[in-house]
């Protein structure tokens, strides 16, 4: 391969330094805001391997990315996922600051001790209630208790947990505060999302969008929250909660999106590369990775792909319209 140094660097002047790569489209649950129950998944002819995800990401860290983050759908049920944990987790104290995953939990039990093993500190894991009814009505698939006993394993594994939660209209918003009182209780992060339009799905994203603008002030009614400069990486922004002494996080791309300050970009389990959450321009990196062992052609596809990141997202919910882009979260990564 032949050395490249040079970082990437956008047209508006933003490094790239945050890769999230998914390893899967497939998942064990079909959360209602993610994606319809009768899912259609990729043949695994389709996938890129795990091998060419480890010479992927290595090509990225090359280019001064210093943090990765392994998605799916569901990253822990791709079989061999430890294989490709352990080859990338050999950057960790070199070239690469940190590598993490997002996941529902439900592997966690499963895998836990082998990811902090491999170098993983911190997991995102993705949660919207602690009602275990509803979580089975959400998810449509998940097993509440199987998500616990996971957590818990995490948590004596010693991996640092952040919990996601999506805002859902009519449905958590009046479990918000009890998840946020939980989350601090047991020495997590909480970070509270908007529901973004991707996709098809049975629902109707107008009647579940929740304007996190309006989350923080409910919340603000009965706790004291500070922002704080603390950075994570990704989008969220952060604030202190006095009564609680924790941190909670707001990702707020229909509100506030933060676009000016990008540094991320996808790359699906197809080897699609997306520059940006919310728009369809993309750049097929299998091709170059299959075309030669070297990897130029590969770092100049990235180069061409870089150029064209665009300023920001057009994510809009509205009931008149279809979903901003097409393919669900799953596919893209979450």
């Amino acid at each position: 391969m032949s050395q490249i140094v040079s970082p990437l660097i956008d047209r508006f002047g933003r490094a790239i330094t945050y890769l999230r790569v998914s390893v899967t489209d497939r998942c064990d649950f079909r959360c209602t805001y993610c994606m319809a129950e009768d899912m259609t998944f990729l043949s695994r002819k389709d996938l890129l391997t795990l091998e060419e995800i480890d010479r992927l990401t290595s090509a990225f860290i090359a280019r001064g990315v210093r943090k990765i983050r392994l998605t799916g759908g569901e990253p822990l049920v791709r079989r061999n996922i430890m294989w490709l944990v352990e080859a990338v987790s050999r950057h960790l104290g070199n070239d690469l600051d940190e590598l993490t995953l997002t996941t529902n939990g439900s592997q966690l039990a499963r895998y836990a001790d082998a990811l902090a093993g491999a170098g993983i500190v911190r997991i995102n894991v993705s949660l919207d209630t602690l009602d275990a009814a509803k979580f089975r009505v959400l998810t449509r698939w998940g097993d509440f208790d199987q998500v616990m006993r996971g957590i818990d394993a995490a948590d004596r594994a010693g991996l640092k947990i952040k919990i996601n939660t999506v805002a859902l209209r009519d449905c958590n918003e009046d479990e918000i505060a009890d998840l946020l009182r939980w989350c601090h209780g047991r020495g997590f992060d909480l970070t509270l999302i908007e529901t973004m339009p991707m996709g098809e799905i049975e629902a109707d994203r107008t009647d579940q969008y929740l304007p996190l603008s309006l989350v923080r002030a409910r919340l603000e009614q009965r706790f004291t929250l500070a922002d704080i400069p603390y950075r994570s990486g990704g989008p969220a922004r952060y604030a202190q909660v006095a009564e609680t002494g924790g941190r909670l996080g707001f990702i707020t791309p229909m509100t506030h999106n933060f676009c000016e300050s990008c540094n991320r970009v996808r790359v699906t389990c197809t080897g699609t590369l997306y520059m940006c959450l919310g728009q369809d321009d993309a750049a097929d990196l299998r091709e170059p990775l299959r075309a030669s062992v070297s990897d130029d052609l590969l770092h100049a596809t990235i180069d061409a792909a870089i150029a064209r990141k665009p300023k920001g997202h057009d994510f809009v919910i509205d009931r008149r319209a279809a979903p901003a882009v097409s393919r669900h979260m799953s596919v893209t990564g979450g």
